[in-house]
């Protein structure tokens, strides 16, 4: 029911509705029009990432598949803070691993900065070693649209992903 409290944080009517312009794995332009009437889950982060990222779309990939054939009707955004290594294709590569539901999207410096403002996502590049290797410091929470494009829940890294999978299903359900 409605008055039933959410696992995850309830952001309904606190952030921006789900509007992009983005390049997606498959080197297309998208935008928040191609995934309207799918849940959305926004997560920014890299392929380099040693570690959040890799975890958070894990369970995020594991979670979906719990949910089975309705996991359909979501789309995993990963939104890569490192558009100079993290190619179109090798954003492919990188997403297909953790499932059907994953898309990669990257974009120029402008386009990066647009999205990252707009839900107040805050990333830094380390300056590269001696080998060309940096790190990128990112924030580690994954944004829920609806259907609508309507910004609903948040995830952080201390929501279970029971918790997760019963707001999805509850979601996939209104």
């Amino acid at each position: 029911t409605a008055s039933q409290p959410w696992h995850l944080l309830n952001i309904t009517g606190h952030m921006p509705t789900l509007q992009f312009a983005l390049t997606s794995d498959d080197d297309q332009t998208v935008t928040q029009k191609n995934y309207l009437g799918k849940i959305v889950l926004l997560y920014f982060g890299y392929t380099n990432c040693p570690d959040v990222c890799p975890t958070t779309l894990a369970d995020l990939g594991s979670v979906l598949r719990k949910i089975g054939p309705a996991a359909s009707q979501v789309r995993v955004l990963f939104v890569s803070v490192d558009p100079a290594r993290d190619t179109p294709a090798l954003l492919k590569k990188y997403v297909n691993a953790f499932g059907p539901w994953f898309v990669g999207l990257t974009g120029n410096q402008q386009e990066l900065l647009a999205v990252t403002k707009r839900y107040r996502v805050a990333y830094r590049l380390d300056k590269p070693d001696a080998h060309g290797n940096y790190t990128v410091y990112h924030s580690s929470a994954v944004f829920i649209f609806d259907h609508q494009g309507n910004a609903r829940l948040l995830t952080s890294l201390n929501d279970k992903p029971a918790a997760i999978e019963a707001d999805l299903k509850r979601l996939l359900a209104e």
